[in-house]
C-alpha cells in the first residue's frame, strides 16, 4: 500500500502524503519553500477558519451555497478553531508574498476533511470553500481578524492587569519620599508612589493607543477578490461576511469601504504596530527604572528589592540578577525591530496588491504575543513582589544636594548654588554649609528645607 495519494491542480499531478488533508497546491508550496523554521502563525490559521466559515454563511445567505455544504465547511472550521487539525498547516512564512498557498492550504484541508465527514465528494477547495473569495482579499482579512482579536482579547487584558498591579503598588507607597533623578543625577524629591504613577500612566496611554488602532483593524478586505473590483463576489457578500465574522467572534467587524486600499495598503497594521512599539518603549523604561532602583545589593542604588527567582551566575555564588527586567527589555528590542520590518513591508505595495503580507503579519503577531506574555511574566515574577528599602531611600534623600532647590526663594539661586558646592566640596551637610555661609540660621533652614513639602 502506497504512503502517497495522487492529487492534481491546474499544473498537473503531484504526490501528497496519504495521511494528510491538504492537497496539491499545499504540497507544491511545502516542497518549493523549504526556508527557515517559521511556520504560518496559528493565529492566522484560526482567523482563516473564522473567515472561511463566515464566507460560507454569507454565500448561503445570498443563495450561492447550499445548506449541506455550508454546514460541513462550518464543522471543519470549528475543528480547526478547536485545535484539532493543527498538523495540517505546515507552510512557512517565507512563501508567496500574497499568502496564496496558505489560503489554498485552508481550502484544501476544509474540503478534504469535509468530504471525509460527509462520506462523499461534496466540497471542492476552489469552487465551494473559496467561493466569492480570492487569496488577495482573504489573506489581508485574516491579518486584520488575527491582529484585532489578539490585541483586544489578549494584549489589552494583560496591559490592564499590569495597570492594576501598579495601582496597588502606587497607593502603598504614596507617602514614601525618595530622591528624584534626572540625567541619571540627583534631583528634587518625589514620592515613590508618584514615580510609580508615571509608570502606570505610561501603560494607560499605551492601552488607549491600542484601543484607537482597533477600528482600522476591524475593516475587512473580504469581497474585493483579486484586485479590489469584487469580481465573482455577488452583491451583498462582503457585508454579509463581515456580519458573520462579527457574530462568530463576538467583536465588531465591518467591510472595508475601499477594497482597492485594503488589498494593497497595510497602513492600519503600521498604525497599530506603532502603538505596540510605544508600549514596548514604555516597558523598556519601566524595566530599566526597576532594575536601576534594585541595583546592588550593596554597591548600587538599592532603593527597592525585587523577587529573587533564580541564581544569577554560574561562577559567582549568591548572585541574583534582575532577569524579568532583562526579558522585558529584550522583548522591547524585538518589537522595535519588528516595527521596522512592518513599515518596510507596508511601503512595498505594487499597484493592486501588497506581496509582503506573510512576513508583515508574522512580525506583528510576534510582537503582540511577546508583549502579552512578558507583561504577565513581569507582573507575576517581579512587579508584584517589589519591596521598598526605606532606610536606603531615606539615606539617599538626606544626602542629596538637590534639596537645596527649596532654598531658592529665600536665599536666591546663586547663594543656593554656593551652598551646594560648599557641601559637596567639604563633604558636609547642606545645613552646615548654608549656616556657615551666613545665609540662614539653623532654625530657618530646618523650617524651610522639609522634603515632605517638596513633593
Amino acid at each position: 500500500m502506497s504512503s502517497y495519494r495522487v492529487e492534481h491542480d491546474s499544473m498537473g499531478q503531484i504526490q501528497v502524503p496519504a495521511d494528510v488533508y491538504w492537497g496539491a497546491q499545499t504540497q507544491r508550496s511545502y516542497e518549493n519553500f523549504k526556508i527557515g523554521t517559521e511556520k504560518m502563525p496559528t493565529e492566522i490559521i484560526r482567523a482563516f477558519a473564522i473567515l472561511k466559515k463566515a464566507a460560507a454563511l454569507a454565500n448561503f445567505k445570498i443563495g450561492k451555497l447550499d445548506q449541506k455544504r455550508c454546514d460541513y465547511i462550518g464543522q471543519v472550521c470549528d475543528e480547526i478553531l478547536a485545535g484539532k487539525q493543527n498538523e495540517q498547516f505546515p507552510l512557512v512564512v517565507w512563501q508567496t508574498g500574497s499568502g496564496t498557498q496558505s489560503n489554498m492550504n485552508l481550502n484544501e484541508v476544509i474540503a478534504n476533511r469535509g468530504n471525509e465527514m460527509a462520506g462523499e465528494k461534496l466540497l471542492h477547495p476552489n469552487d465551494h470553500v473559496n467561493m466569492s473569495q480570492s487569496s488577495n482579499d482573504t489573506f489581508p482579512t485574516a491579518m486584520h481578524i488575527a491582529a484585532y482579536l489578539e490585541i483586544k482579547q489578549k494584549l489589552l487584558p494583560a496591559v490592564q492587569r499590569m495597570i492594576d498591579q501598579l495601582s496597588v503598588l502606587e497607593e502603598k507607597n504614596q507617602q514614601v519620599i525618595k530622591t528624584g533623578r534626572t540625567h541619571l543625577q540627583d534631583a528634587t524629591p518625589i514620592t515613590f508612589g508618584q514615580e510609580i504613577s508615571g509608570w502606570r500612566a505610561m501603560l494607560e496611554k499605551g492601552y488607549h493607543m491600542l484601543e484607537i488602532s482597533l477600528p482600522g483593524l476591524s475593516e475587512l478586505a473580504l469581497g474585493g477578490t483579486a484586485v479590489g473590483t469584487g469580481l465573482n463576489a455577488p452583491a451583498g457578500f462582503a457585508e454579509a461576511a463581515a456580519v458573520a465574522v462579527s457574530s462568530l467572534t463576538g467583536e465588531h467587524f465591518v467591510t472595508a469601504p475601499n477594497k482597492f486600499h485594503s488589498l494593497t495598503a497595510k497602513d492600519e497594521l503600521v498604525f497599530a504596530h506603532g502603538a505596540l512599539k510605544a508600549l514596548a518603549a514604555n516597558l523598556m523604561k519601566i524595566a530599566n527604572d526597576i532594575r536601576w532602583l534594585a541595583s546592588g545589593p550593596r554597591c548600587g542604588l538599592g532603593e527597592i528589592r525585587i523577587p529573587e527567582n533564580e541564581p544569577g551566575s554560574s561562577i559567582m555564588p549568591g548572585k541574583v540578577n534582575p532577569t524579568q527586567c532583562e526579558a522585558v527589555t529584550m522583548v522591547a528590542v524585538q518589537v522595535m525591530a519588528n516595527d521596522t520590518a512592518i513599515g518596510i513591508c507596508a511601503s512595498q505595495g505594487n499597484f493592486e496588491l501588497n506581496v509582503y503580507m506573510p512576513v508583515c503579519i508574522y512580525n506583528f503577531l510576534q510582537s503582540v504575543r511577546l508583549l502579552t506574555d512578558v507583561l504577565d511574566s513581569f507582573r507575576i515574577h517581579c512587579v508584584a513582589g517589589i519591596e521598598v528599602n526605606e532606610d536606603k531611600m531615606k539615606d539617599n534623600l538626606q544626602r542629596s544636594l538637590m534639596l537645596v532647590t527649596a532654598l531658592n526663594p529665600y536665599i536666591g539661586y546663586e547663594n543656593a548654588a554656593k551652598t551646594a558646592k560648599k557641601a559637596y566640596a567639604e563633604n558636609i551637610s547642606l545645613k552646615e554649609a548654608c549656616v556657615s555661609l551666613g545665609f540662614l540660621t539653623e532654625e530657618q533652614f530646618d523650617e524651610i528645607l522639609r522634603p515632605e513639602k517638596m513633593v
